[in-house]
């Protein structure tokens, strides 16, 4: 058995210490032992990094403010829900992450996400600290008068500690353009101005073309420079995309563009399996269902009279690319080894952390093309920088200008994690490319500003 590198008891005894700090927190250890597995053999070899504590301060967020929302129903009945926001670090420009509302929203989720923000920010190029926020309030269900009022109560909390230079908060599962604007309002109400202090707004009131979009495009332009890279494109692959929301319906839209074919999508519900393809006509269909209607994804097999499967993911539908566009750890080591038996060629996270450890070690052990979502899911942080810059600037950008843009980051990213990721034998591994290409940026920001 090959002896362990001598690295490997100090990460170990490093997560010891983080779990000891951070009960109770298995996101939260899952990311950063994900990060640490490729930056605890870098540090040794670069031990100026070593400095100062940085990996310790690296996975201490700078502040988590936490408060309660008190809202009333249409019924006129009192709800308490609770609220956080994860400031994690600004070593590099502003706060900046999205605010999720989700039952399942909790402070180890929030931690793990702000974490991962922070460098999938640093990967961009543009001036964004790492944050997460969010509550366990459930959209679902609630009418628009429930959802304006519990977004007004949440941001008359969380007004005091956000901010255009300060900490700029966007949208994530839950959250959309309609709750931005609600919460955007409030804070304008209470603060008397305006100013670009979150991103996803709508279009009318200092918003980005491409916002809403860029998630689902940014996966789609980095899967391209994967295949560029060894020589091939995505046209005419086979895809599978989870997830029927705004990453997985611009994931898909992309596709279509570039002539891939889309044979599955999900929802909470279930999975869609249509074997000729999603076309123009369907996926139209799709995104009415999902951004006006609500409605769940039954109704497209229904219309289409393909198949349903309820409670099913889509991994086991033959693909030769996988988009994992709903949640964290929805794939798992035997969702990944049905991919791989399947013939899969890559998987590109759309989502935050949606393959779980045993799957992207399978992946890498089989040499499938593999891209960590702090990479090809950075594509909608990109353009809320870029919404920032142009809120900044007071003037809006064409559609074409963002795209450019976007499609610009998206290959400066991939750049990033060739020059940290590439192995021996000439192949890409992705997780350590991002790992330590987003790392560095941030690492030199915290040793340059001392011990703050």
């Amino acid at each position: 058995m090959p002896k362990k590198p001598s690295h490997h008891g100090d990460l170990e005894k490093f997560m010891r210490g983080l779990k000891r700090r951070n009960p109770g927190q298995p996101e939260f250890y899952q990311a950063v032992h994900e990060l640490m597995h490729d930056i605890f053999p870098f540090t040794h070899d670069h031990p100026s990094y070593a400095a100062d504590a940085i990996l310790e301060r690296l996975t201490e967020p700078d502040r988590i403010i936490i408060f309660r929302v008190t809202w009333e129903d249409d019924q006129g009945k009192a709800h308490a829900n609770r609220g956080w926001r994860v400031q994690f670090n600004n070593s590099i420009g502003p706060y900046k992450g999205g605010l999720r509302f989700h039952p399942s929203v909790n402070q180890s989720i929030l931690k793990f996400l702000g974490f991962e923000q922070t460098f999938k920010n640093s990967l961009t190029g543009l001036p964004m600290g790492g944050a997460k926020g969010g509550s366990n309030f459930d959209p679902k269900g609630k009418s628009d008068r429930e959802i304006m009022r519990f977004c007004q109560a949440f941001m008359s909390q969380l007004a005091h500690y956000i901010g255009e230079d300060t900490d700029v908060p966007a949208g994530d599962i839950g959250v959309g353009s309609r709750e931005i604007s609600y919460m955007f309002g409030q804070w304008k109400r209470l603060e008397n101005r305006f100013a670009g202090v979150m991103t996803g707004k709508n279009l009318a009131f200092g918003g980005s073309l491409v916002r809403k979009e860029a998630t689902g495009y940014g996966a789609v332009y980095f899967a391209e420079e994967m295949f560029t890279q060894i020589g091939g494109d995505i046209e005419g692959k086979t895809c599978v995309v989870s997830g029927s929301g705004n990453v997985a319906l611009y994931c898909i839209e992309k596709l279509l563009h570039n002539q891939a074919k889309v044979v599955a999508a999900s929802d909470s519900s279930g999975t869609v399996h249509d074997p000729d393809g999603i076309t123009w006509e369907k996926f139209e269909f799709l995104q009415d269902l999902k951004e006006n209607r609500r409605g769940r994804i039954r109704e497209y097999a229904e219309k289409f009279g393909c198949q349903f499967v309820a409670d099913a993911n889509p991994w086991s539908i033959p693909c030769d690319i996988a988009f994992p566009c709903a949640t964290q750890n929805e794939l798992n080591g035997a969702d990944a080894a049905q991919l791989v038996k399947n013939g899969v060629k890559a998987v590109v996270e759309g989502a935050n952390m949606p393959c779980d450890p045993d799957a992207i070690a399978h992946f890498q052990e089989n040499k499938i093309l593999y891209a960590p979502g702090k990479a090809s899911n950075a594509g909608g942080v990109s353009v809320s920088g870029l919404e920032q810059s142009q809120n900044s600037l007071r003037l809006s950008w064409s559609r074409e200008e963002v795209d450019t843009r976007l499609r610009g980051i998206m290959h400066d990213i991939h750049k990033k994690c060739i020059a940290h990721g590439v192995e021996p034998d000439g192949s890409v591994n992705y997780v350590r490319g991002a790992n330590i290409g987003g790392f560095i940026r941030v690492a030199d920001a915290m040793l340059a500003q001392g011990l703050v």
